[in-house]
C-alpha cells in the first residue's frame, strides 16, 4: 500500500495523521460494543465483566466518546 502512496504523490505524512484521525474516531463505537458484548450472559455466559472491570470499562468508554467530541468541537470554533 505505500509504493502506491509514492508513486502518486501523496504527502506520508499527511496520510499517517488521517490514518491516525480515522482510528481514533472508530475507537468510541467499537468501544461501545466491545463493552455491551462483554456484560451480556447471552453472548459471555458466566464470563462477563464484573463490577470493578465494567465500571473501569464504562467510564474508558466516555472519556473517549468525551474526548472525540472535544476534538469535533474545537475543529469548528
Amino acid at each position: 500500500m505505500a509504493l502506491p502512496i509514492n508513486f502518486l504523490g501523496f504527502n506520508r505524512m499527511k496520510a499517517v495523521v488521517v490514518a491516525g484521525i480515522a482510528q481514533g474516531f472508530s475507537t468510541p463505537p467499537l468501544m461501545l460494543l466491545i463493552m455491551l458484548m462483554t456484560n451480556n450472559r447471552a453472548i459471555m455466559g458466566d464470563r462477563v465483566n464484573g463490577r470493578a472491570i465494567d465500571i473501569l470499562g464504562w467510564v474508558t468508554t466516555a472519556a473517549i466518546f468525551a474526548v472525540s467530541v472535544g476534538l469535533i468541537i474545537t475543529w469548528m470554533v
